[in-house]
């Protein structure tokens, strides 16, 4: 417990996670004392990895970090989708850190000034490791993709840590509408083929140029989702200028195996994001023609080391890009209800209790 103590120590500033009532009692404690009572008062149960970590990590840890996204706490699609009462950016930042990620995307709720949100990161040695571009080159919008881009790319070199930037297509995109995204996602004709890949050559030189690196993100609900779209945008854009990121929760949905991208695209892959998928669920979305939205209201994702829940095999991935000596971010991103209730518990696990398991199971398989 001494050694959980001293990391609380080190990664968690307090001053934000809690109301002004506690930080009265807490300063009366010893910082040693405070790290004991936070895990109490979270009602966590930090245990110790049931399997020991490899000797030698699989990937260098001065090149790879972990992070994990703010939607296991709140959805930033439906901002409904929320603790209650809803929970402050302050205490998901703050949870981010004491489970010992580094990076997380941006998210409606963080401070919109940049120096602001600089200043409540570096209060708790965590970074942005992505922003989210949606883009719609599709339907004839070029220059609104263009400018959406341009002020990501420009917010990324003020957090000035990460040179990652996320995009997606998001023309005739279904994923938060009121429907079953597989059967209603667009299909792209060969005119809109080739204005999203000529926009997204575009695109990724201007970030190439600027040190930046563009990942493409396939998504469930829209125009590139399964397999032959992935190899179609692959076929025809600039491997140069443009990377793929592998999500693997997305990629299970659409009923494609994330083994199998990961060996097709190795070299290619410059991001991951790491998504467990609970199949009883996957499978009574599709029968029902559940929406997206709905889905994660109903527990279809969950974290990377849910043994219980989760279906997809993390490790043959993990080998596959370590193979190609893999750098970059390694994010969590399950996007959940917090309030979700998964028989036979009585109660929803508290978001930290995810990041946590999460986070110990990568430290137990990849040595991070």
């Amino acid at each position: 417990m001494t050694q959980i103590s001293e990391k609380l120590k080190q990664q968690l500033q307090i001053s934000a996670l809690f109301p002004n009532e506690l930080k009265s009692l807490l300063k009366q404690i010893s910082r040693f004392s405070i790290s004991l009572v936070l895990v109490i008062l979270l009602g966590i149960a930090i245990a110790t990895p049931a399997s020991a970590a490899p000797e030698t990590p699989m990937f260098n840890p001065e090149k790879v970090r972990l992070g994990i996204t703010p939607t296991g706490w709140s959805n930033s699609d439906d901002l409904t989708i929320d603790t209650n009462p809803p929970i402050s950016y302050q205490q998901i930042l703050s949870e981010i850190a004491l489970s010992g990620f580094k990076g997380t995307q941006n998210a409606p709720k963080f401070p919109k000034d940049i120096d602001d949100l600089k200043a409540e990161l570096e209060l708790r040695e965590i970074t942005i490791s992505e922003p989210w571009v949606g883009t719609y080159f599709t339907i004839g919008d070029a220059e609104d993709s263009k400018k959406i881009f341009k002020d990501q790319m420009e917010f990324m070199k003020e957090i000035g840590d990460s040179n990652i930037i996320v995009v997606a297509e998001l023309g005739g995109a279904v994923h938060q509408q009121p429907v079953a995204p597989l059967p209603n996602r667009p299909k792209l004709t060969d005119e809109q083929w080739e204005q999203l890949t000529e926009g997204l050559n575009e695109l990724g030189k201007e970030a190439y140029d600027e040190g930046m690196v563009l990942c493409y993100h396939p998504h469930i609900g829209t125009g590139v989702e399964d397999l032959a779209d992935i190899d179609r945008l692959m076929e025809g854009t600039n491997p140069k200028y443009l990377k793929l990121l592998l999500d693997t929760g997305h990629l299970y949905y659409a009923g494609v195996d994330p083994l199998e991208v990961t060996k097709k695209y190795a070299d290619r892959i410059k991001h991951v994001h790491l998504k467990n998928i609970r199949k009883p669920i996957l499978q009574q979305s599709r029968e029902k023609g559940w929406s997206f939205l709905y889905s994660i209201r109903k527990g279809i994702f969950t974290v990377p080391g849910d043994d219980k829940d989760g279906i997809i095999d993390f490790e043959p991935i993990f080998k596959e890009l370590a193979k190609v000596n893999y750098e970059g971010w390694l994010i969590v991103e399950a996007e959940q209800d917090p309030n979700t209730i998964l028989p036979p518990a009585t109660k929803p696990v508290p978001p930290l209790e995810y990041a946590f398991m999460a986070r110990n199971y990568l430290h137990e398989v990849t040595g991070l």
